[in-house]
């Protein structure tokens, strides 16, 4: 019998079949691509369908590995949660805490304005460092003497400056700026012409007064509702 030639092409060998052993898509890659999304089309326009085409892959493919939008929308907000910074709750006094909160916050979600009506709406319960967060912050103003019925109050106060901050970060650089109509409003004008900065230098300016504004009336509010519940 003849021996077998060794540069004869050899038979392939048979594809395994069903899922590759290792996901394609991980929820980082999701995340990622949902980011994209909402950055381009808003909430509105962020759909699985558009989803899969920014993955490059099939909707069917994309829920292999998430069940949802709503549910790639609470990923997507829990990734960014979980980059603010609570270290401060139960180590610095609550003020402090806050003050480094509300700062962080901004940071996180200024790059993602098309967030902000998302997070305004979703449960947090599919989120769970958002969840944490909020945890964090929760012990710290109670260790800090906040009245538990008054802590969610607290946390939505500082909240909705913190994001209306945020979008402020992205407006016009001129969006005050009164043009040729400067006999209806000759103070205003005045004033936004002696403002010292614009763009972001100015956006920061008007969050430090206001965060301190906020800050030391929540200061103020504790103490009064100290002295009425003693």
């Amino acid at each position: 019998m003849d021996a077998p030639d060794p540069d004869a092409q050899q038979p392939a060998a048979p594809r395994r079949r069903g899922r590759p052993p290792r996901p394609v898509l991980s929820r980082g890659k999701i995340t990622e691509a949902a980011l994209a999304v909402v950055a381009r089309a808003g909430y509105e326009g962020f759909t699985m369908a558009a989803l899969a085409r920014e993955l490059k892959t099939a909707p069917s493919a994309l829920y292999n590995h998430v069940e949802s939008k709503d549910e790639v929308l609470n990923w997507v907000q829990d990734d960014v949660c979980e980059t603010i910074d609570t270290s401060g709750f139960g180590v610095d006094p609550w003020d402090l805490a806050i003050t480094r909160w509300a700062h962080s916050y901004r940071e996180a979600f200024a790059p993602h304005l098309p967030l902000i009506p998302i997070i305004a709406v979703f449960p947090v319960a599919g989120a769970p460092h958002t969840l944490a967060m909020y945890e964090r912050v929760a012990e710290g103003l109670r260790g800090g003497g906040w009245p538990l019925d008054m802590v969610v109050d607290v946390v939505v106060a500082v909240e909705s400056f913190v994001l209306g901050s945020a979008m402020d970060v992205s407006a016009p650089e001129g969006i005050f700026d009164v043009g040729e109509r400067r006999e209806l409003a000759p103070t205003f004008a005045d004033a936004v012409a002696a403002r010292p900065g614009r763009g972001a230098a100015a956006a920061d300016a008007a969050f430090g007064v206001g965060l301190n504004a906020l800050v030391a009336g929540l200061r103020g509010t504790l103490a009064s509702v100290r002295a009425i519940r003693a």
